[in-house]
């Protein structure tokens, strides 16, 4: 099975750390899986974005403390699954590490590989709706991985 799970967005500030959080929180297994995220273009040490964390406060998942950071080789290489949040990042991280291929998929994979739309610095309706789509996207890798 799997035990390192890392989901990939473009900055790590916002789709991909609520990711993170939301497999951290529903997870169900005797052997916990890591997940991880991390940014194709991140810089590293920034905080989560205040809307994202304000919103999973909201549905009961701790955001704990969390710091961008961008992607590396090494990241890809140690992680046994990787999730980006846009169909287009899968060639992306498989340029980075092309040993990466065929364990990269869209994290819209069950759902005719949907692409969860990037909310950052937009309106607050535009982060729930990316949310309740990230949500419903866990969940069904969930029930895949564990």
């Amino acid at each position: 099975m799997f035990a390192n799970v890392l989901i990939v967005c473009h900055a790590n500030v916002c789709r991909s750390p609520a990711a993170e959080m939301l497999f951290k929180a529903k997870q169900r297994t005797a052997a916990p899986i890591a997940f991880h995220s991390a940014g194709l273009r991140a810089i590293n040490g920034h905080a989560m974005d205040p809307v994202m964390r304000h919103l999973l406060a909201e549905r009961g998942v701790a955001s704990g403390i969390h710091y961008s950071r961008r992607l590396d080789r090494e990241l890809v290489r140690a992680a046994d699954l990787v999730l980006v949040t846009e169909r287009a990042q899968v060639s992306r991280v498989e340029a980075l590490d092309p040993a990466s291929r065929g364990k990269v998929y869209p994290l819209g994979k069950w759902e005719d590989d949907s692409d969860v739309a990037d909310p950052h610095g937009g309106a607050e309706i535009a982060y729930r709706e990316s949310l309740v789509l990230i949500e419903h996207l866990v969940m069904g890798w969930l029930k895949k991985i564990c």
